[in-house]
């Protein structure tokens, strides 16, 4: 057999190296372009940053402390009438900020508390009236996360929701109703 010498390289791995070479120089001199042209010219002045006059709003939010007091004062206050719940305290967004399941709650009570408070402060409103409001709207039930039960009520700051408080276990939504109510009180004080 016959060997090819090695500074030579077949006519056909020639024409292959010179068109990779072709295409990496193309690719290289097309990218340096794109390159200078979407940079700003040299010692031009760095755009300032825009202000959106009066496009934006501050909202409040209840902080973590006064939601894990508010989830703990109705606890306390359903644990005082022997009753075995779970609290959930929600932000304006509707996101779990605590929740609280006092002992020997029953399993489905921590959806249900989460749930009552989401529909509490989405509609600004306590649960229970909420859910009178089914006879001439049934369905409102149909929104997700929502659950139209008594035993989530609003907490609010300058006439604004910033929070839910929902409670469930009790055997009635006017108890659980009661104790969410406890812990929005625990924040005015």
């Amino acid at each position: 057999m016959h060997a090819m010498p090695r500074n030579k390289l077949s006519r056909r791995a020639r024409i292959a190296t010179a068109g990779a070479a072709l295409t990496a120089a193309v690719a290289v001199t097309a990218l340096g372009a794109v390159s200078a042209n979407a940079s700003a010219p040299a010692g031009a002045p760095a755009a300032a940053p825009v202000a959106a006059a009066g496009t934006t709003t501050t909202s409040a939010h209840l902080t973590i402390d006064a939601a894990t007091e508010a989830a703990q004062a109705a606890l306390d206050a359903a644990e005082k009438e022997n009753q075995r719940v779970t609290v959930a305290v929600v932000d304006r967004n509707g996101n779990t900020l605590v929740t609280l399941r006092g002992d020997g709650a029953g399993p489905q009570s921590y959806e249900s508390a989460e749930r009552k408070a989401y529909t509490a402060v989405s509609w600004n409103a306590p649960t229970s009236q909420l859910a009178e409001r089914l006879a001439q709207a049934p369905n409102l039930k149909d929104i997700p996360g929502t659950l139209f039960l008594a035993g989530g009520v609003p907490v609010t700051a300058k006439n604004a929701p910033i929070a839910g408080i929902g409670v469930a276990g009790a055997p009635s939504g006017a108890l659980d109703e009661k104790f969410a109510a406890a812990g929005a009180a625990a924040l005015a004080r």
